[in-house]
């Protein structure tokens, strides 16, 4: 069901005999059975600074889309995307990674961004063009944070 594949990021790197993109300074990640397995950094993610980065309006901003019952001290949580609650329940580190990194290769009419792309992208503005929104650190921070989402 799933397309074994090969990526560079923040360019994805998509080996599938077609074109292939590359960046300086990229993590190479692997899709594997609709997730990314291995660490982008090669080691575990920290839950606070994760925390940091989903509440950071000029990073993770999950709020903006989300709902989360851990955060209700923070006002204006979103109704677009699923309430987190839980969300590490639902998916498996690996997924979770995957969604983050790019959401669209798992739900394909997802508004959610592709935190960890640079490539790919129309009229982007000069300051950001080649940036992911996120670094392979703060994707595994976010991760970390996530991974304490469980239901009580």
């Amino acid at each position: 069901m799933w397309k074994r594949l090969k990526c560079l990021a923040p360019a994805v790197l998509l080996v599938l005999g077609a074109g292939t993109a590359s960046a300086d300074n990229s993590k190479s990640y692997e899709i594997v059975d609709g997730g990314i397995p291995v660490s982008l950094t090669g080691k575990p993610g920290d839950p606070a600074a994760g925390e940091e980065a989903m509440l950071n309006r000029k990073l993770g901003n999950c709020l903006a889309c989300h709902a989360v019952t851990k955060l209700k001290s923070h006002p204006f949580h979103g109704e677009i995307g699923p309430a987190l609650d839980g969300v590490a329940d639902r998916y498996s580190e690996a997924q979770l990674r995957l969604i983050l990194v790019n959401a669209k290769k798992v739900f394909d009419n997802t508004m959610m961004p592709a935190f960890y792309k640079s490539e790919g992208f129309n009229r982007v503005m000069d300051s950001f063009a080649g940036k992911s929104i996120l670094t392979a650190k703060e994707v595994e921070d976010v991760l970390a944070y996530l991974a304490t989402f469980k239901e009580q």
